[in-house]
């Protein structure tokens, strides 16, 4: 009969070993390129909800905050903005679906590590 002991690891130094543990250099880059490239997907009036993006968001925190009035309307119900049918609901979803892999790519490049 083989008996395995508990397996010890540090799961805090390892995601500091390759920085990603919030706050570190691949965390603020996936938030930057989420926040850039979610621009031209978000509905515009005058760009106050595209701003609201950079102006509220902790970059490296992992959540991108945007809090205007009528920001949850818009994310959830669809409507007819400038620049549609690109600018539109849900364009957080809309923006990963196209750029998710891209994305990954570039924290894999950050890390040292190989993206699939």
């Amino acid at each position: 009969m083989i008996f395995f002991d508990k397996f010890d690891f540090d799961k805090v130094k390892a995601l500091k070993k390759r920085d990603l543990d919030t706050g570190g250099e691949v965390q603020k880059f996936i938030d930057s390129e989420c926040i850039r490239r979610m621009d031209p997907y978000t509905p515009k009036d005058v760009g106050t909800l595209i701003g609201s993006a950079t102006s509220q968001t902790s970059i490296g925190s992992g959540r991108i905050v945007q809090q205007t009035p009528y920001a949850k309307r818009w994310y959830y119900e669809p409507a007819n903005f400038q620049g549609a049918p690109m600018r539109g609901n849900r364009w957080f979803e809309r923006m990963k679906s196209s750029h998710k892999d891209s994305i990954l790519r570039g924290a894999a490049s950050i890390a040292g590590a190989k993206a699939k």
